[in-house]
């Protein structure tokens, strides 16, 4: 396995230090033990969990909280199936205790997700703000999930959220970053992490994000339903620390002309060159 992790350049979000830069999640796995090794090849320090699904034990989420070693990795409850700001935050409330149940008593991270739209899985902004205000006052450490709104990150960041988390595409869809140009103007403007989550479908899409200057990225659909999600984990966590090691080494510039990459000097034939 090979590392995703740079061991000099931590991330921080809400005075927790995180070496891996790749978050992934729990759902759409075939098997219980094929979530296990993804988990462990992707490297990853946290994993997010949709509360609502634990607690009613839907359909491949039996057994989650055992299967898992809480012990190394960092809960991060998730509000999804949540349609409105107050149902969000109850349900955030049961994630708090979900976490502590796994032995993480100072956890108070939650992942923010207010989605009506049952069809194209587009956050609702204006609930999103409302539940976001009203978890800070309570005590969280708000991770929300947003359309690339660079207006929308910033409110979100000044009401207190430790991160922000546009998507790059729809939930789901492997379109990969549609919203490149608008998840730049958030991470240029952002004074809080920016984690890019939904619509990676491949290692270089995760990459990308992190060329861009994202701080993370969340993936579970391109892992959990890859043909072998394991290996998928491990790429994905590659990708993730190539592509944050070529945003700190600084990219070649664009240019509109061609640049030799030869010398142009001492060239054969040049007066004053020796044969």
């Amino acid at each position: 396995m090979v590392t995703s992790r740079l061991s000099s350049d931590p991330l921080i979000i809400g005075g927790r230090h995180f070496q891996s830069r790749l978050f992934t999640g729990t759902g759409k796995y075939p098997t219980m033990e094929l979530m296990q090794k993804s988990i462990e090849r992707s490297d990853c320090d946290m994993v997010t969990v949709a509360v609502r699904r634990v607690q009613s034990v839907a359909a491949g989420h039996a057994g989650l909280m055992e299967a898992i070693d809480w012990t190394r990795i960092w809960m991060l409850p998730n509000t999804a199936g949540c349609t409105t700001d107050e149902e969000a935050v109850r349900v955030a409330r049961l994630g708090r205790e979900l976490a502590k149940l796994a032995g993480q008593e100072d956890n108070t991270f939650v992942k923010l997700e207010v989605i009506p739209d049952s069809r194209h899985l587009l956050p609702d902004p204006i609930g999103t703000l409302r539940a976001a205000e009203q978890l800070v006052k309570e005590g969280f450490t708000v991770l929300p999930y947003i359309n690339a709104d660079p207006l929308l990150a910033k409110h979100l960041e000044e009401a207190g959220c430790a991160t922000v988390m546009p998507l790059g595409s729809p939930i789901g869809s492997g379109q990969g970053l549609n919203n490149a140009a608008n998840i730049s103007l958030i991470i240029e403007n952002a004074g809080v992490p920016v984690v890019v989550d939904a619509g990676i479908g491949v290692p270089s899409e995760a990459a990308q994000a992190l060329e861009l200057g994202a701080d993370a990225v969340l993936v579970n659909s391109a892992i959990a339903m890859a043909g072998n999600p394991p290996a998928m984990a491990e790429a994905m966590g590659q990708a993730v620390l190539a592509g944050r090691t070529a945003f700190l080494s600084g990219r070649l510039p664009r240019r509109t002309q061609a640049t030799a990459s030869s010398p142009t000097t001492g060239l054969v034939g040049e007066e004053g060159t020796t044969t």
